[in-house]
């Protein structure tokens, strides 16, 4: 059928394909390899070339060393070398014979300068013998040195003691104003403390018067207030009193008129009682009805009692007004003496807080006062302290630069106070008492070789301190080792 035909075609077509990426991929490998064979073959080629040429190179030069010059030459050079060896050892032989010769030349030279010297001394002792003048002139010379060495040497003694003496003032001065310092630093202390308890003191009183001010303004301000009070209830009363003085001038009025027709009425009554005498009881009742008709008449309502009973309340009422203002009056003179009372206090306040301010304004200036010349008085001892270290420090360098000078030993020093080789204000004098035994020393040590070189010969006994023994060793000393008696020829020429 077409169908298998048709998968056998595609079969056959897909084989070809993969048979053609295996042809590709075998080609491509094909060209690689032959890339990396020619790559190969082109380096060992270059290495062969390389090597070929280092072969020419090597074998040209083995030609010329096996070449009969250049054998010649090394002949040659192994005979220049067999003759400066030779000549080597032949001059470290004539070395080694120099240097003998001058060992032995040196050795001659120190005998010959040991029998000058000899020579010399004994020349010497001979012109000293010969030339006792000039020796008694030596004699003189030495003692005016010595005794100049002694005077300077008592002069820097006294110098140094002066010194001492100063160093030591100086440190008593420098504790004293230390001391006097703190004194006045704790006295500082104290006006610093007192001026602020003075400066608290006058904000007190400054804060007490504020108070008393805010209390004098609102004592002021209620005092205003009762005076606009007292003023309207005083208008007030007097409002009222005038209404009631005019009510009572009325009822006074009304009752003044009362009594004048009570006593028109009264003499209306003894003149109808003398009538009454003379005439009958009928008369009597006519003066009567007279009477009520007129209280009818005086009364609003023709009621008697209301006009009793208003007239009594009038009256009471009038002494009710009458004793408040009694009571306002009473009042008034109440206020007025607690005003007077206020402003008495309200002067006392102010006198007082006006005596305060004076005195803590007087108590500050005092103590700015005392505290200016403490200040002051601080700052000059301090200066004074600054002068006096100063003048310690510059003795201090001195003596370490002279310490250092003159090699003086600070051992003992170190061990036994433990410290180093600075020099403080505590270990000033043992410095100063190395260096004065250190002076003594060094000023012996000049005295002898002075002596030593104007003598010109050591002395036969130990020579003693001549500054502690002046100028009498001098004198003591025998002639006859100074001057010795002249050799005889036979002696200087075995010398």
């Amino acid at each position: 059928s077409d169908f298998p035909v048709k998968e056998e075609e595609k079969l056959a077509e897909a084989e070809i394909r993969r048979l053609q990426k295996q042809f590709r991929i075998a080609a491509e490998k094909r060209k690689s390899y032959g890339a990396n064979v020619r790559q190969q073959m082109q380096a060992q080629e270059k290495e062969v070339e390389s090597l070929t040429q280092e072969h020419e190179e090597v074998s040209l030069t083995l030609s010329q060393i096996t070449s009969q010059r250049n054998a010649m030459l090394d002949d040659r050079n192994c005979m220049e070398l067999q003759c400066l060896l030779q000549t080597k050892y032949q001059y470290d032989s004539l070395i080694r014979d120099r240097k003998a010769l001058l060992a032995d030349l040196d050795n001659q030279i120190l005998e010959l300068e040991k029998k000058i010297v000899r020579q010399n001394q004994i020349a010497v002792k001979v012109k000293q013998a010969n030339s006792s003048k000039l020796l008694q002139k030596q004699i003189e010379t030495l003692e005016m040195r010595l005794n100049n060495v002694t005077v300077h040497f008592d002069t820097i003694m006294t110098r140094n003691n002066k010194l001492r003496e100063e160093l030591e003032n100086l440190r008593i001065q420098k504790d004293i104003l230390d001391n006097f310092y703190l004194k006045l630093h704790k006295k500082l202390d104290q006006q610093r403390r007192r001026m602020n308890t003075a400066v608290e003191q006058s904000a007190q009183a400054y804060e007490q018067r504020m108070e008393a001010l805010a209390r004098i303004s609102a004592m002021n301000e209620r005092h205003s207030k009762d005076t606009v009070h007292y003023n309207v209830e005083l208008q007030e009363q007097d409002r009222v009193l005038d209404q009631e003085t005019r009510l009572k001038t009325f009822m006074l009025a009304k009752f003044t008129d009362r009594s004048e027709l009570e006593e028109q009425a009264k003499k209306k009554k003894a003149l109808k009682a003398a009538q009454r005498a003379k005439r009958s009881q009928g008369e009597s009742f006519e003066s009567r009805e007279v009477a009520y008709k007129r209280l009818l008449e005086l009364a609003e309502d023709e009621d008697i009692d209301q006009l009793v009973n208003s007239f009594i309340e009038k009256e009471e009422k009038n002494f009710a007004c009458f004793s408040y203002a009694a009571e306002l009056n009473g009042e008034m003179e109440k206020m007025q003496q607690r005003i007077k009372d206020l402003q008495s206090e309200i002067t006392t306040l102010m006198m007082d807080q006006e005596y305060a301010e004076s005195s803590s304004l007087q108590v500050l200036q005092e103590a700015e006062e005392k505290l200016m010349e403490t200040t002051e008085e601080a700052n000059w001892y301090e200066d004074r302290c600054k002068e006096s270290s100063k003048v310690l420090g510059q003795l201090k360098s001195g003596t370490e630069a002279l310490f250092k000078e003159i090699n003086c030993d600070a051992t003992k020093i170190m061990k036994q106070l433990g410290e180093n080789k600075q020099i403080t204000d505590l270990n000033l004098m043992q410095f100063f008492g190395l260096v004065e035994k250190k002076t003594n020393e060094l000023l012996l040590m000049e005295s002898i070789l002075r002596y030593i070189s104007a003598d010109g010969s050591h002395p036969a006994q130990p020579f003693a301190n001549p500054l502690l023994g002046g100028t009498g060793l001098l004198h003591v000393m025998d002639r006859a080792q100074l001057c010795p008696p002249a050799p005889a020829l036979d002696g200087t020429a075995d010398a």
